[in-house]
């Protein structure tokens, strides 16, 4: 009998998405920016904007992770890809001399299959993220998830292949813009002394 009452007179803790801290409503509200800035970044023509709305996007997941309490993932998330991608991006485009404003390269006609593509492959990504995660709920007022000692061990230990994978791409693509620079430079320099010739 004390037991039952003791049981009754225990407030029963039920996960509900929206709390009073407000830390899912800010959650919510910085995704939907972070949301907002990666649409512009790949439906904008101009290439230098599509570079700094990508700065906006990394710069929200950075701020999702805080308040999930993975200070060190967060500050990772601006040091590498704010701090280097984007910087590696625009070093790209100022070798290869893209266009500062609208490309035409960028109005491609297959958009509406592209959007297909685009919107199934996100259904599928949130589908099984939401399936994975159904149950799972992060305490945000317990012990840090986001340590440096645990990204660590989860870096190193099962994700060192793509680690690796991505530094090698990065790599490869600052080279691939510095050939494309010096091949487009020698068309020039080509053109220019055929063009001298030929007033000569």
């Amino acid at each position: 009998m004390t037991s039952a009452l003791v049981t009754a007179a225990q407030p029963v803790t039920t996960h509900g998405f929206l709390s009073s801290s407000g830390v899912e409503i800010a959650f919510l509200l910085v995704g939907l920016v972070t949301l907002g800035a990666a649409v512009v970044t790949v439906t904008t023509r101009q290439l230098v904007h599509a570079a700094l709305w990508l700065v906006v996007a990394l710069g929200g997941l950075a701020v999702e992770y805080l308040l999930l309490t993975a200070e060190f993932i967060a500050w990772v998330q601006v040091l590498i890809y704010v701090g280097s991608v984007v910087v590696l991006l625009l070093f790209g485009l100022m070798l290869t001399k893209a266009p500062i404003g609208r490309s035409p390269d960028a109005n491609v006609p297959n958009r509406l299959p592209a959007l297909g593509v685009a919107a199934a492959a996100a259904a599928a990504l949130v589908w099984v993220v939401a399936d994975a995660f159904r149950t799972t709920w992060i305490d945000l007022d317990g012990a840090p998830q986001g340590t440096t000692k645990v990204s660590g061990e989860i870096l190193f230990r099962h994700w060192v292949l793509p680690f690796e994978a991505l530094s090698v791409l990065l790599l490869a693509a600052l080279v691939g813009a510095v050939v494309l620079s010096r091949l487009r430079n020698q068309q020039e320099q080509q053109e220019q002394g055929q063009q001298e010739e030929e007033q000569s």
